[in-house]
């Protein structure tokens, strides 16, 4: 279970990598405009905004490749707290996103699915290991 956890960690990080690139470096771009719903005079409003929350889901993925790194490496209470830190903060912000804007519930399932589903085997691992 351990093992799963931690690929859908991987998994969850890699989205967490892709909304940062989206966020803070091709907030204005067509593309992205058009996945997020904004015109070009909204994207170049919010570009601050949306660069500073990109940095946080990077932050958010980079907390949860230490634990991936730290698990691999033998330090499994290490890595089982930073994987729990960093998914349980992806989850929570996909459960705001979904409670906030019931609209966005797709982006908010993208989100916090995967996380979700580490979360849960690696408490299933942790309970099994005890």
């Amino acid at each position: 279970m351990l093992l799963a956890s931690l690929v859908f960690t991987a998994l969850a990080a890699l989205v967490h990598v892709y909304i940062f690139v989206l966020e803070s470096l091709r907030w204005t771009a067509e593309s992205t405009r058009r996945t997020f719903g904004l015109n070009a005079s909204q994207a170049h409003a919010t570009k601050e905004m949306a660069f500073n929350q990109g940095f946080y889901n990077l932050f958010l993925a980079l907390v949860a490749a230490a634990g991936i790194i730290a698990a691999a490496l033998g330090h499994h209470g290490v890595g089982a707290a930073l994987v729990l830190a960093g998914c349980g903060s992806m989850v929570a912000a996909g459960m705001v996103l979904l409670i906030s804007s019931p609209k966005k519930a797709k982006a908010a399932v993208v989100q916090l699915a995967m996380p979700a589903f580490a979360v849960a085997l690696l408490l299933l691992w942790l309970a099994a290991s005890s």
